[in-house]
């Protein structure tokens, strides 16, 4: 199923939504390209959708959902994936407090 959340999320100059699939990238990639999204509108595990297709998403059977909700679905179904930024800067910190190292 393809979930978006409202148009909340403010980035270079506009108002954006997430859309993800809870069964697969596949679905995900194939209801994106059918609405017009660009490849690079992908990210990790979501789109990126400006709200002016919003709506346009919703007719064509995303389901609104919030955001919590979301990114539970998307976590259960297995499909999030994080910024590898993030583990990584934990794995150094783990290493730097077993270690000692400030």
């Amino acid at each position: 199923m393809i979930l978006i959340d409202p148009p909340l999320w403010p980035a270079r100059g506009r108002v954006w939504s997430h859309m993800v699939s809870d069964v697969s990238y596949a679905e995900l990639h194939a209801f994106a390209e059918e609405l017009g999204m660009p490849p690079r509108a992908f990210d990790r595990d979501h789109y990126d959708v400006p709200s002016e297709l919003y709506q346009a998403a919703v007719v064509q059977g995303a389901v609104p959902v919030g955001c919590q909700e979301l990114l539970s679905r998307l976590t259960r179904a297995g499909l999030r994936r994080r910024k590898v930024v993030r583990e990584s800067l934990r794995a150094r910190s783990a290493v730097a407090d077993a270690s000692g190292v400030q």
